[in-house]
């Protein structure tokens, strides 16, 4: 999928900076940003629902 969108100019040159000390291009450190934090929030989820599920684990059972 293609994914275009603005940055404001101050972002777009820290955008820079960190690519140029990082060794890559722009469009690739954004593209390891955004796949860093869709899989951390799937990380999250996952460990908050399990939280959750033991937590109430009995009254999710009486429930039942």
């Amino acid at each position: 999928m293609k994914v275009a969108f603005e940055l404001a100019p101050a972002q777009a040159e820290k955008l820079r900076r960190e690519a140029e000390r990082l060794g890559v291009a722009p469009d690739e450190l954004a593209c390891a940003a955004l796949s860093d934090l869709l899989a951390s929030r799937d990380e999250a989820f996952q460990a908050a629902a399990e939280r959750v599920l033991r937590k109430n684990g009995a009254l999710y059972r009486r429930l039942a």
